[in-house]
């Protein structure tokens, strides 16, 4: 059984049931039951024509359920509008189901889920394995999503920039599980871009491809956190940070420029950098200073005072931070690390043990934790 040809029809397949009138929830649940008949049958006898096969059998799935659903008369109307077994139509309407899936009505959570079910063709139980939470919370999720996004009607353009933003939540969960979430958001957003002619979908791919060519390097043997500064550059992946700059370079061209870009930007001159010494923090600066201009975001102001931490000196970098609300997560991080660059060691110790309390995952907290014990092994010299 060809997993990988089943997640790439399955988008397609709903798609197709959608736009002959199947409301959503309907039309998901039909295809599961067709990807069950398909994993238990196709080994033994492969159709000619997979997408066709999943075609019929989902809509004779939807008209069963249909039939014994006496109660919805505009659902009985289309039980004499089968249309003929066949080759599946060419036309493509999985940009539809991109935009269905991170409906503004939904939260983040129920549109990362319902998108890698409907998109990514995700089961529900390696949805559930990815997040490390209860299959039952995601069934739910995925359960009122589809009941939100059932009779939406597209009168005007979908929002690029929310479906942007459900795919970049997908790859920041990397990978856990048996599933590796970040190689499946690198997937749906190659997709999107084969459908969708937008710079920030660029933008996001080549993003996505420059930070995961760092994976390699980010982990140690035992696990713990790398900085980057510290990372095996030997160890990053140039295939991939070729693709993603390439592709930056063109969206570039454009001259449209959005968030992603100048995110992409910034992770290329990281990577073009044959050592850490030698990053282009002056540029990094001003790609910075061009995300503050698009998002005003706290978090961007953060990352811009380390930067400016780097190209200017530390203290122009803790100048820039004290500009910033002091409950802002990471904020007491980067007080650290700047303070250790400009001398001052025991300030700095204190602030890792403090931000160790405050970090969000068990990696994060270890290294700042190792870096605070590092710095009060000097101290007592």
């Amino acid at each position: 059984m060809d997993e990988d040809l089943l997640r790439n029809l399955t988008p397609g397949v709903l798609a197709i049931l959608v736009r002959r009138g199947a409301d959503f929830a309907a039309a998901e649940d039909a295809v599961q039951e067709a990807l069950v008949e398909a994993v238990r049958g196709w080994p033994a006898r492969p159709p000619a024509d997979p997408k066709g096969w999943l075609v019929t059998v989902a809509w004779r799935k939807f008209l069963d359920a249909t039939r014994a659903d006496t109660a919805r008369r505009r659902r009985e109307e289309l039980v004499d509008e089968e249309p003929e077994p066949g080759p599946a139509p060419a036309l493509d309407d999985t940009l539809r189901l991109y935009f269905l899936c991170a409906h503004p009505s939904l939260t983040p959570s129920s549109a990362v889920a319902l998108t890698l079910r409907a998109v990514g063709g995700l089961t529900t139980r390696q949805i559930a394995r990815a997040y490390l939470v209860p299959e039952a919370t995601v069934a739910q999720r995925i359960s009122r999503a589809k009941r939100t996004v059932s009779g939406v009607r597209f009168d005007r353009p979908g929002d690029v920039a929310t479906v942007l933003r459900v795919l970049y939540l997908v790859f920041n969960e990397g990978y856990s599980g048996d599933v590796d979430l970040a190689a499946e958001a690198i997937r749906l957003t190659r997709q999107l871009g084969a459908r969708i002619d937008h710079p920030e979908v660029a933008g996001l791919l080549a993003l996505m491809l420059l930070h995961h060519a760092r994976r390699a390097g980010r982990t140690a043997p035992d696990g713990s956190l790398v900085p980057l500064a510290e990372q095996d550059r030997a160890r990053w992946d140039t295939g991939a940070i070729a693709e993603g700059v390439a592709i930056l370079q063109t969206a570039l061209a454009r001259d449209r420029l959005g968030e992603f870009q100048a995110q992409a930007a910034i992770a290329a001159l990281h990577a073009d950098a044959p050592t850490a010494g030698e990053t282009d923090w002056v540029q990094i600066v001003g790609w910075y200073d061009e995300l503050v201009r698009l998002t005003d975001s706290p978090v961007v102001r953060l990352n811009r005072a380390v930067a400016v931490g780097e190209a200017d000196g530390p203290r122009a970098g803790l100048a820039a931070l004290a500009e910033l609300d002091d409950s802002l997560p990471r904020r007491t991080a980067v007080a650290a690390y700047l303070r250790e660059r400009d001398g001052d060691l025991a300030t700095a110790a204190r602030l890792y043990a403090e931000a160790a309390r405050e970090a969000p995952d068990l990696a994060e907290r270890d290294h700042l934790t190792r870096r605070a014990a590092r710095l009060n092994a000097r101290l007592r010299r």
